[in-house]
């Protein structure tokens, strides 16, 4: 048997990949964590970052676990106290939070601050270590491990190797695994906003001809939106200046917030759902967007990576190390993973294809649906539940 660095070695450090290492914290697997860059955490502290994203609360139970939530700005949280859904014909879907039984829908965190929380946890986790730079750029698998060759000449082997490298994975290249790809030909805008009138913690989000628009709700007088348009669009949007932008959005959401100012310019970027045929082999399993991508207009494929850890990291746990790399410990693995992303991008792919389409009776089914749905609290309370 030859002599292992770690346990797992986990590929990128990244939200997904910082916490699966967390995760493992209370267990007797040593783990190496691995991450291209180091990250920056010195921008300025009127800045606000326009990646967004919506904890659910079992994503923020897992963080909580991990030590990483006690790391995050409680000022720069903003609770879901309600959503407010609107179709292409009038009608209104609402889900609150006190009628559900809860505090909150979910929890608005910005990407670079979750991150910067993750890695602050990390320092005092007694059996990870982080390597950063660190650019692997060979992979082989035998009988005992798996050991990647990194771009400085080092080599590192464990019992485990997780891929947990994002929707381009450079491990899952590795291994041949294809991912079968459906390109939207949409984009998806994102910028932050001041607003003038106050948000009441609530996201709203607009189907419509021109794609689907999300508002979430930012501490502060501040929103951040979402917009997955057409290429046409968002070329438009990006060229637009601040104030421009501004009046385009605000016009958008009927003014619903008000009058709005661009804090962040617009950026953008491709929607694609990624369906990946395997999640595991032997000595190496793939985690996060590595493992599965979503279309955004439910906004969870943070949670679903956050899923994916948890799932993982309990069946690990409950094994010897000495088994954390068998194939059919990593299968139990990918059998509990496949229908909660199968379900998840089912309802994100078909409400895509349900709201982007302009057949007119196609328009009538859907608004239809919504207005009955609102009116079914049982129905909400299940959608709100498979959600959480």
């Amino acid at each position: 048997m030859k002599k292992l660095d770690a346990d797992v070695l986990i590929v990128g450090g990244g939200l997904v990949g910082a916490a699966l290492a967390l995760a493992l914290k209370d267990t007797p697997l040593s783990v190496l964590l691995l991450e291209g860059r180091e990250p920056v955490f010195d921008w300025p502290a009127e800045s606000w970052d326009s990646r967004i994203y919506a904890i659910s609360g079992s994503s923020r139970k897992l963080l909580e676990q991990t030590g990483a939530w006690a790391q995050l700005d409680k000022a720069r949280q903003q609770a879901v106290q309600a959503m407010r859904i609107f179709g292409d014909n009038g009608p209104e879907l609402r889900f609150d939070a006190p009628e559900a039984g809860l505090d909150r829908l979910a929890t608005i965190l910005e990407s670079r601050e979750l991150q910067q929380a993750l890695w602050q946890a990390l320092r005092s986790c007694p059996n990870a270590t982080l390597l950063a730079p660190a650019e692997p750029v060979r992979l082989a698998v035998d009988a005992d491990a798996a050991t990647l060759t990194l771009a400085d000449g080092r080599s590192l082997s464990a019992r485990l190797l997780v891929g947990a490298d994002g929707a381009q994975s450079w491990v899952r290249q590795q291994l041949a695994i294809e991912p079968k790809i459906h390109d939207y030909r949409q984009f998806g805008v994102v910028a932050n906003f001041g607003i003038e009138k106050p948000h009441h913690g609530t996201a709203f989000q607009w189907f419509s001809p021109d794609g689907v628009l999300a508002w979430l709700p930012l501490p502060a007088g501040r929103m951040s939106m979402v917009w997955s348009c057409s290429a046409a669009l968002k070329d438009e949007l990006l060229a637009l200046d601040a104030g421009q932008l501004a009046t385009r959005v605000a016009a958008a959401g009927n003014g619903r917030l008000g009058v709005l100012q661009t804090i962040t310019p617009a950026a953008a970027f491709p929607l694609r759902l990624n369906h990946v045929p395997q999640l595991v082999a032997p000595h190496v399993a793939l985690v996060g967007d590595a493992a599965h991508t979503v279309h955004p207009l439910a906004g969870q494929g943070v949670n679903l990576g956050f899923g994916d850890v948890v799932e993982l990291a309990g069946i690990l746990s409950a094994e010897s190390s000495a088994r954390c790399g068998d194939l059919d410990v990593l299968r139990r693995y990918e059998r509990a993973r496949r229908e909660p992303v199968y379900r998840m991008q089912g309802v994100c792919h078909g409400l895509q294809l349900l709201f982007n389409n302009h057949h007119p009776l196609l328009k009538v089914v859907r608004n239809l649906g919504l207005g009955l749905t609102n009116q079914s609290e049982w129905l909400k309370r299940q959608l709100i539940r498979q959600a959480l």
